[in-house]
């Protein structure tokens, strides 16, 4: 590790609901974050279908970089964003179309209809991707399916990191991180299945150079140095994949441990650097995604705190007396029965925008149990599936991997959820290191630096987390209900 001066990298990291630009600032030896802009994010639905406002993210980027220009000197910026979408660039690079959103219900049946194309054991041995419809591979079915010649006047994919990187330095790449999550990309090659591409009537020709992580791309247009001010910051590309980011970011040392990154969804996984994808992993229903440095992150992608956004969106649309902010929901929480009922959120009735109180109470009738009805009680109910889902997905990691799981890690916004977190600890007997909360930030700088040459290995980055950050340790205690809850957990899974 390099010790030199104090270096400023502007960690532009978008999510699903929202987007920030954190200003990281690396002696060497430490890093400290400061967040200097803040802005909203989500579909927007145009006829029948949603998609992303890319233009505003892009402004939004930009105002973030001109905002952190006024007073440091950039070293770099790098973007992250959620995984599987993309935008189509023409011959002359312009956008076909505004890119879809991942919860678009354009993917419903594209599974079954790729599979008669190539089969789904032959996708999963060259890609090791969980199956889920809005991966990549069925949102380019749904593109063919629908006809309209978007597909046919598209001569590059880009993926929702790469699309920005290429408006800020002209430059089409991708990298392993973001690529791996279209199901179209070999883990082991780490370079793209052909083969499935093909079988899938699509062109390879259509996609990206794929580079390795913490790579730099180019500088800034010379149009948006004037826009924003800052002149001399190179674009690296981090981890495109914030769940990439985040995991790099994790303070752990020796491998007897798990992660869950937790937000939207709850990224459930081992770090390793083989990739067998068998058919134990099929079965396992796990995806291999790629990492920094060579990792593989073998994982289950878990619904996450979407349950509860959802619950708040739908209350918060209602109006009344209802609870509307999510640490009140969570105090609510806190002081409702334990164990009351559960839902299985990776249930495809919780998967779209809706009534989730509704789909909640619904799902519980149909199994059985009794229905929530206050406030608490609803929030309750999911935080507490979303604790029995990742304990259900630890445990089937272990299985296929052989590897003890002694501690597990929660990073991202669900560090902050003490609940969320002592459920984890409880239902999966580890004790949970909560934090940092601010992983993906950290992880973007921190690969920047690496970029940068001021890092050399992963064991270097997260040394600089652990001197950074703090963890909050919740241990485990034994509860006899969580026993019994798991046993129906598994059954309600298993229906």
């Amino acid at each position: 590790m390099t010790t030199r001066a104090t270096a400023n990298y502007l960690a532009c990291d978008l999510g699903a609901s929202s987007g920030r630009a954190v200003l990281a600032a690396f002696d060497g030896q430490r890093v400290e974050l400061r967040e200097v802009h803040r802005f909203p994010n989500g579909p927007v639905r145009i006829l029948d279908h949603l998609h992303w406002n890319v233009a505003s993210l892009l402004e939004q980027i930009k105002l973030g970089i001109g905002k952190a220009a006024v007073d440091h000197r950039l070293s770099g910026i790098g973007v992250d964003t959620w995984g599987v979408d993309y935008g189509l660039l023409d011959a002359s690079g312009d956008l076909v179309g505004l890119p879809y959103h991942y919860r678009d219900g354009r993917t419903s049946g594209m599974m079954e209809l790729a599979f008669q194309r190539v089969p789904r054991q032959h996708i999963y041995a060259r890609t090791g991707i969980q199956f889920m419809p809005l991966n990549t591979l069925y949102q380019l079915q749904a593109e063919q399916s629908a006809g309209g010649g978007r597909l046919e006047r598209a001569a590059m994919l880009l993926f929702m990191p790469d699309l920005l990187n290429y408006w800020l330095t002209g430059a089409r790449r991708t990298d392993v991180s973001i690529a791996s999550t279209s199901q179209m990309l070999d883990p082991r090659t780490r370079t793209w299945a052909n083969d499935v591409i093909e079988g899938m009537g699509l062109r390879p020709e259509m996609f990206p150079e794929v580079r390795d992580c913490a790579s730099r791309i180019g500088e800034l247009r010379s149009e948006l140095v004037e826009e924003t001010g800052c002149a001399g910051a190179a674009v690296f590309c981090p981890a495109g994949h914030d769940t990439a980011c985040a995991v790099a970011a994790i303070p752990a040392a020796g491998d007897d441990w798990a992660y869950v990154s937790a937000g939207t969804w709850s990224l459930v996984g081992v770090e390793t650097r083989t990739a067998p994808c068998s058919k134990e992993a099929l079965d396992a229903g796990v995806t291999h995604e790629l990492g920094a440095d060579g990792t593989i992150r073998l994982l289950r992608n878990v619904t996450g705190l979407w349950l509860v956004q959802e619950c708040q969106r739908a209350w918060n649309a209602a109006g009344g007396t209802a609870a509307h902010t999510f640490d009140e929901l969570t105090r609510l929480a806190e002081a409702a029965p334990e164990a009351f009922c559960h839902v299985d959120p990776d249930d495809p009735r919780f998967a779209s925008f809706g009534d989730m109180p509704a789909r909640i109470r619904e799902f519980c009738r149909e199994t059985g149990q009794p229905q929530p009805e206050s406030a608490g009680a609803m929030v309750r109910c999911a935080l507490e599936s979303v604790a029995l889902k990742i304990g259900w997905g630890l445990a089937r990691l272990q299985r296929l991997t052989g590897r003890a799981i002694r501690v597990v890690h929660v990073v991202g916004g669900g560090a902050a959820n003490a609940l969320l977190c002592q459920l984890i600890a409880d239902i999966s007997s580890r004790p949970v290191h909560a934090g940092p909360v601010e992983a993906t930030a950290l992880g973007n700088a921190l690969l920047q630096a690496w970029g940068d040459g001021r890092l050399a290995t992963l064991a270097d980055l997260r040394e600089i987390v652990r001197a950074s950050t703090r963890v909050h340790v919740f241990e485990p205690t034994a509860k006899p209900c969580w026993a019994e809850a798991r046993a129906r957990f598994d059954q309600l899974v298993l229906a």
